[in-house]
């Protein structure tokens, strides 16, 4: 009676070259079959590694086997029936009980106990060969994470830009990421009420359904977003190269928030200018109540100071219209501000150009001072100490060079303008939760004095832009009230204005020329304080001149 038995081929992957695709196995076996005069009744085929157990072709087979359905089984060599001395200890069960393995292209009889060694050779062989190359593909991704790459696929945020090259982030989620960041840092969601919020903002899923808990719970817990790699098996985590979503203060808060340490507290009423308007006659802001269905702002510990959140906002919005830009007028800004950047070109470019000389010399003597240690010029003590002070000079002249790029103040006025602008314009068409944002990010002020309100923003002097000058006494037809420049007044910004002045959209000053470039780089320190100075030949008299 001819013996039946079964035939296994298997690859690891679709692009496995000549000599050990599936149909070549397969040939091979036939042919295999046909010389010994065997059976063969069925086919196990698997496109999977060999490396770890749970296969499960080869499980479905020794299964078949152990009921006694064929005789045996014909593979073509021992590395593609295991690579792991697992699966190669079940092939060992199913020969002691009987079953005849058999491997077309090594020819051995593992029912002798010569046949079984060879063969147990090469089964540690190949599970040896699986763990080398699994040694050398962790070292080279640990290679690449030392030098910041992530060689894994990119979380959701940032896009792959193919082998060795850093992510990039990605246009549409990244922006979103950012907000779930934004927002759960405020402790006032729960991870429950963030998922909802973000669907309102057009974060959903395939299905439109909100994101879930555990997705939003994953991202929040990633440092990848704050520009640091984790590797999640053991713990290590290394400087990534990529751009951070999110700065590291950030992703701290957030983590505080989610380990309990601050608790989320969410609001019962939404008022939109809660925690904004302080009192000037104590250290308290106006708190935000609701009374028979309007909403006032109230000093508790100043008597008499209290605004209607419809007042304010009717006067807000007047005089937000009033401080707004034409698009012509920015376009002259805009002028105004390459008339400097092109004065100021050649200095930088002169600055630029040293710092990269610098910064050169310093790559060129770290060069010759590895070749001096290569040759044994000098010893390991003198040559980690000199590697040290170049190093350090390296990154000195780099953050320079990161700090000249920064260093202009129209450049730091112009971000100011524009972003002054497009915030001005969306507010209008905003919702309630969005105008506070709005608000937030203009870096919004308001001071209550009586039943005076001021309003300043941190982005321009206001005051300034206006071009009035600080009135005493009464406010006359058309004018408008400013704090000026100092603190007279115990604690108002500077360069606020006076929203009780905005009673009547009729209030339009003109806003010369002269006007923005003497915001620009004339008196209005708001402007350019982060910047700590402007950029030298931007104060002198020939800019001065742009204004006239």
């Amino acid at each position: 009676m001819t013996k039946t038995y079964y035939g296994y081929t298997r690859v690891s992957t679709a692009g496995q070259g000549h000599g050990a695709s599936l149909d070549e196995q397969k040939a091979a076996i036939e042919a295999f079959a046909r010389r010994r005069d065997l059976k063969i009744i069925g086919w196990y085929s698997e496109l999977q590694t060999a490396a770890k157990t749970g296969r499960r072709q080869f499980s479905a087979m020794l299964v078949a086997l152990k009921h006694g359905r064929a005789s045996g089984v014909i593979i073509h060599k021992i590395d593609r029936s295991a690579r792991n001395l697992a699966d190669w200890a079940r092939i060992g069960e199913l020969v002691d009980e009987g079953v005849e393995v058999r491997f077309a292209h090594d020819d051995l009889d593992i029912t002798t106990r010569g046949g079984r060694l060879t063969a147990d050779i090469q089964a540690v062989i190949a599970a040896d060969f699986i763990r080398n190359n699994r040694e050398e593909v962790k070292k080279g991704m640990y290679g690449w994470l030392k030098r910041g790459y992530y060689p894994f696929g990119a979380p959701q945020g940032y896009l792959d830009q193919g082998s060795g090259r850093l992510k990039t982030i990605d246009p549409v989620l990244g922006p979103r990421i950012v907000r779930a960041f934004d927002l759960y840092a405020t402790g006032q969601y729960s991870l429950e009420t963030l998922r909802h919020r973000l669907a309102e903002e057009g974060w959903r899923r395939a299905d439109g359904t909100p994101q879930s808990v555990n997705v939003l719970a994953t991202l929040l817990r990633n440092p990848f977003y704050a520009g640091v790699i984790l590797i999640k098996r053991n713990g290590q985590r290394f400087d990534g190269g990529h751009d951070p979503l999110v700065p590291m203060a950030r992703f701290e808060r957030v983590q505080a928030v989610l380990d309990g340490r601050v608790f989320a507290r969410p609001l019962a009423h939404g008022f939109r200018f809660r925690r904004l308007i302080r009192c000037a006659g104590c250290p308290r802001t106006l708190t935000g109540e609701l009374q028979k269905g309007r909403v006032y702002y109230r000093c508790h510990g100043c008597k008499g100071v209290s605004f209607a959140e419809t007042w304010i906002e009717d006067r807000l919005n007047a005089a937000l219209s009033a401080i707004a830009y034409t698009d012509g007028e920015m376009r002259d800004f805009r002028d105004l501000a390459e008339t400097l950047r092109a004065d100021d070109g050649a200095a930088e470019a002169r600055r630029r150009a040293g710092l990269d000389r610098d910064l050169a010399l310093v790559a060129d003597r770290l060069e010759r001072l590895t070749d001096a240690m290569i040759d044994g010029a000098i010893d390991g003590d003198s040559f980690s100490e000199r590697k040290s002070r170049l190093l350090a000079d390296r990154r000195r002249l780099e953050q320079a060079r990161i700090e000249d790029a920064d260093r202009l103040g129209w450049r730091r006025a112009l971000e100011r303008f524009e972003r002054w602008n497009t915030a001005q314009r969306g507010y209008a068409a905003a919702n309630a939760a969005e105008k506070r944002e709005i608000l937030v990010s203009m870096g919004s002020n308001f001071v209550a004095e009586g039943k005076d309100l001021l309003f300043a923003s941190d982005l321009l002097p206001l005051g300034e832009l206006l071009d009035r000058g600080v009135h005493e006494g009464g406010p006359s037809r058309g004018m408008v009230r400013t704090a000026g420049t100092s603190n007279e007044k115990g604690g108002l910004p500077p360069h606020a204005v006076c929203l009780n002045d905005f009673a009547s959209r009729r209030i339009r000053p003109s806003v010369s020329r002269r006007a923005l470039v003497k915001a620009l780089i004339g008196d209005a320190d708001p402007i350019v304080r982060d910047a700590d100075r402007l950029a030298p030949g931007t104060d002198t008299p020939e800019a001065l001149k742009l204004a006239a």
